[in-house]
């Protein structure tokens, strides 16, 4: 069974291999692109990774089972003032969909944003990405009307949903 796990400040060279296997695996699920995040210095991974351990602006999540890391997912604030967290990176290996994974990363999120007085959590999903659509429609995100290109492929588009939470 998988484990969820915030990640810890010297998980770099893991993020690192993670986020760049899932970057390769789904590119147009994603609006960074692999050759984009290939080329970042090691200290910014190592920034990255700090700040998604410990830092109340970020989270960074990950699913490990027998020893790997088989998930990820991150969320962030815009602003430090904002009320709204973006649910960013999902990804699953292959080999482990369609086990309830996702779901756990995209609670993990949630309870966090939630522990840190956020109102709502969004995220944005590419056009014909039914697995994704399928996901967080299950998870209780709710499409906001807004729209727009992927930044990563300005020929597709995705659009926005939102996961209202129970702070005041």
């Amino acid at each position: 069974m998988a484990s969820i796990r915030r990640i810890a400040p010297d998980d770099s060279a893991i993020l690192k291999r993670v986020r760049l296997t899932a970057l390769r695996d789904a590119p147009s699920a994603f609006g960074s692109t692999y050759e984009v995040e290939s080329v970042q210095t090691e200290e910014a991974w190592a920034e990255r990774a700090l700040a998604g351990s410990r830092s109340d602006q970020r989270a960074t999540f990950f699913a490990e089972a027998d020893g790997q890391v088989i998930g990820l997912v991150g969320g962030y604030r815009a602003t430090p003032e904002s009320s709204r967290v973006e649910l960013v990176s999902m990804w699953v290996a292959p080999g482990a969909r369609r086990q309830g994974i996702a779901r756990r990363l995209v609670e993990a999120v949630v309870g966090w944003a939630a522990a840190s007085n956020a109102a709502d959590v969004a995220l944005w999903v590419t056009d014909g990405n039914a697995a994704a659509e399928e996901l967080y429609r299950g998870t209780a995100f709710r499409p906001t009307g807004a729209r727009k290109a992927l930044p990563s492929d300005p020929s597709k588009s995705e659009y926005e949903l939102v996961r209202w939470l129970d702070n005041p």
